[in-house]
């Protein structure tokens, strides 16, 4: 059956759906139809010959317009990814690749992936299994300067690295150290500090805890020559210090004496600064060199002085891992973390180092009281029942800190000056010596803390005593322990740093407030008048003056 063109029914629909489009202006399709309008009946892309070529342009340029929309997760776009796929089938080749499309998507977006910008694919997380082994990689590399320092011990005649891992296996004994391999990597990281550092003797001091990262502690006695030349650098130091100190005072009165009227001067005058103890006495006797964790490098803290020891008895602070953060305390502390930690060190050394009576004595020579010891060659260690039941086994061997903040008491060197007044020579008269306890005294002694006592000491197992081990725990100073077995003994500490205080640590209170000056009213500032009162003055002013002056002319007339 002839049809003419006019009639076409696949035209019909086509011209309709075109001219209401073209009224719309949204081109040939709409954007909430599926295949935007290049699936509707009459039009087809495939087909030579379009009705309307403009048409079909407009219909491509849309469809590309869709597809070029950049994603707002990812970032890509269609039209570039189903490109990049195409690109990759046809050099790639695969075979069978309608059924596996999709992995080829997802291999491309893969290639695209950008590190920080999306997160089509996750970030490689390196295990903590790999993070470990990078960072104690260095510690098992076996340097060239090992051999010489072995000659150099092999001519000391004594070596100065500290068995490890036999003292953590007594402390293990009591359910108290480090892991195996904590201690181990300890171990070798006492073993690279004494290649680098000119040291005699050394000892794995403890482990202080903080809130971000902790601190490995070594105890260590330089050489004497070292300690020599670090006296007189620090010597140098204090005495550049002064100079420029005293550079800048007679600066300042220079500038003083040019102003006029000069203020009135403070007669306030400060305390004397009490010198720290040198070099290998006292509370200085030995260095310390701290790092955050083994494989990581050594730092050596400062010696201490009595000002920081006295302050860090006044306060109660965390250590937060870093040796350069300040100490935000009141009283304010003279130093940063780095001299807050050297303190406490030392405190804790004092209090808590003990050893098995007998074992360290007095040199025959000195017939009054010594501030050295050295080891007895005849010591015969108790039982470990015996140390066990009685304190008076054990003895201190660290020297008391006194209030002032050394070992060994000083007068303080005040300056002479013609004008003192009476009060102060009296009170320098009236400062008595301190003395504190004698080496080697018997822990029996020891204050305890209210009903608490200072020690507690119990076998490290009580089914097989013979061969239990002695373990000494500190009251005072929680986390520091000793043990004693036989002719070996130690001391460690694992803890915050801080002593038990039964009672709830109370800051000390600031200075009251100084009282302000008496107000009276011949000191007393008065309010400027205003405007109308000055007016109302003067007027008040004028009439006063001119009744008087018609008082005094009345006199003159009646006279």
């Amino acid at each position: 059956m002839d049809q003419s063109p006019e009639s076409d029914p696949a035209e019909e629909p086509q011209s309709a759906y075109l001219q209401d489009a073209h009224e719309v202006g949204h081109g040939p399709y709409q954007p909430h139809e599926p295949g935007y309008g290049l699936d509707q009946p009459g039009y087809s892309p495939y087909e030579d010959e379009i009705p309307d070529p403009q048409t079909r342009m407009l219909a491509i340029k849309n469809a590309k317009a869709y597809l070029l929309k950049t994603s707002t997760k990812s970032g890509l776009n269609l039209y570039d990814h189903f490109a990049n796929i195409l690109t990759k089938i046809l050099d790639e080749q695969p075979a069978n690749t309608v059924d596996i499309i999709e992995n080829i998507s997802q291999d491309v977006k893969l290639a695209q992936f950008r590190k920080k910008m999306d997160t089509l694919r996750d970030e490689y997380v390196i295990p903590p299994t790999v993070e470990a082994a990078e960072k104690y990689k260095a510690l098992f590399v076996k340097e060239g300067g090992e051999d010489e320092q072995e000659e150099l011990e092999e001519e000391m005649g004594q070596p100065s690295l500290p068995n490890v891992m036999e003292t953590a296996f007594y402390f293990e004994q009591a359910g108290i150290g480090l892991s195996k391999d904590e201690s181990y990597y300890i171990f070798l990281a006492l073993k690279n500090l004494i290649n680098v550092q000119p040291i005699q003797t050394c000892r794995f001091w403890g482990k202080i805890l903080g809130l971000e990262m902790n601190y490995i502690i070594a105890e260590v006695q330089l050489r004497e020559e070292e300690e020599e030349e670090e006296e007189t650098e620090e010597e140098g130091e204090e005495i550049i210090a002064e100079e420029q100190n005293e550079m800048d005072e007679a600066e300042e009165e220079d500038e003083q004496k040019e102003k006029e009227p000069e203020p009135p001067k403070s007669t306030y005058k400060p305390p004397p600064d009490i010198p720290k103890e040198a070099n290998g006495t006292g509370t200085n006797k030995y260095v310390y060199f701290v790092c955050n964790e083994p494989g990581k490098p050594w730092v050596k803290l400062p010696p201490v002085t009595p000002a920081q020891i006295v302050c860090a008895r006044q306060i109660k602070k965390f250590f937060t891992g870093h040796l350069d953060a300040p100490v935000v305390s009141f009283p304010p502390f003279p130093g940063n973390e780095a001299n807050y930690l050297r303190a406490q060190i030392a405190r804790i050394s004092a209090g808590t180092h003990v050893s098995p009576t007998g074992f360290y004595q007095f040199p025959v020579d000195e017939e009054e009281e010594a501030d050295t010891y050295e080891e007895n060659l005849e010591f015969e260690p108790p039982p470990v029942a015996e140390m066990v039941e009685s304190l008076a086994t054990w003895a201190h061997h660290v020297k008391e800190i006194l209030k002032q903040g050394r070992c060994v008491w000083i007068k303080p060197a005040q300056k002479s000056e013609e004008n003192e007044e009476e009060e102060e020579e009296e009170e320098e008269e009236e400062q008595q010596e301190e003395r504190g306890q004698a080496l080697l005294t018997l822990i029996s002694e020891d204050e305890g803390i209210k009903d608490i006592p200072a020690w507690t000491v119990q076998a490290s197992t009580d089914l097989i005593p013979e061969y239990a081990v002695a373990i000494l725990q500190s009251n005072r100073w929680p986390g520091a322990y000793a043990f004693a077995s036989g002719r070996k003994f130690e001391n460690i500490y694992f803890g915050w740093g801080h002593k038990y205080n039964s009672e709830n640590h109370t800051p000390a209170l600031p200075p009251p407030a100084e009282a302000e000056f008496p107000s009276d009213p011949g000191i007393t500032e008065r309010a400027d008048p205003t405007v109308e009162e000055e007016m109302a003055f003067k007027a008040a002013l004028e009439e006063a003056l001119a009744a008087a002056e018609e008082e005094e002319n009345e006199e003159v007339e009646d006279d």
